[in-house]
């Protein structure tokens, strides 16, 4: 029965570090003028993909925009995420784009008929929840990790100034100072 318990709580260890993994991959810092380049440049890459798009017909005219209109969507949410640097930042760009890959998905389902795209739909709206949901999960794991040191900070602040209490006089108060710049009390 002990080897049950023990599958589960990997599983969700698992679980909470695959969540973890995109908030560090987007945790990269950017100064204001990197961030007003980034968006000058995709706004460009939109205007170049969009002349590129003119050349078309039909829905491969419309899925070619919904692409570009999406790209710069992702560059600027990227940006911003890098640029503000928060967890909140990065679930917002997260966010943004699923909705980027919901609506090229959804241009792209425009050319099927019937069920197919019913179906199609359906699908590129599920795979947006699920997104969405994901974006919002590695947030609150975040949070939580961000918590959990907190608490390890403090308990092992506490153990520091036991320490200490066994001490008197310069040596004591050397002790506390230490333990007080050590864990930032």
């Amino acid at each position: 029965m002990n080897r049950f318990w023990k599958r589960p709580a990997r599983l969700l260890d698992a679980v909470v570090l695959a969540l973890a993994v995109p908030t560090i991959a987007i945790a990269a810092t950017m100064t204001s003028t990197d961030y007003g380049q980034a968006k000058d440049r995709a706004k460009a890459d939109y205007k170049a993909a969009v002349a590129r798009c003119d050349t078309m017909k039909g829905n491969d005219k419309d899925v070619c925009k919904a692409q570009a209109k999406a790209a710069e969507k992702k560059t600027i949410a990227e940006a911003e995420a890098a640029y503000k640097n928060t967890d909140k930042a990065r679930r917002d760009a997260r966010i943004d784009i699923a909705e980027a890959d919901y609506a090229v998905a959804k241009a792209k389902c425009d050319a099927m008929k019937g069920n197919d795209r019913d179906v199609c739909v359906k699908e590129a709206k599920a795979a947006e929840v699920k997104a969405k949901a994901d974006a919002k999960a590695t947030e609150k794991v975040a949070a939580v990790r961000q918590d959990a040191a907190e608490d390890k900070r403090d308990a092992d602040y506490k153990v520091a100034i036991e320490k200490c209490d066994a001490m008197s006089g310069p040596s004591k108060d050397a002790c506390v100072a230490s333990a007080k710049s050590r864990y930032g009390k």
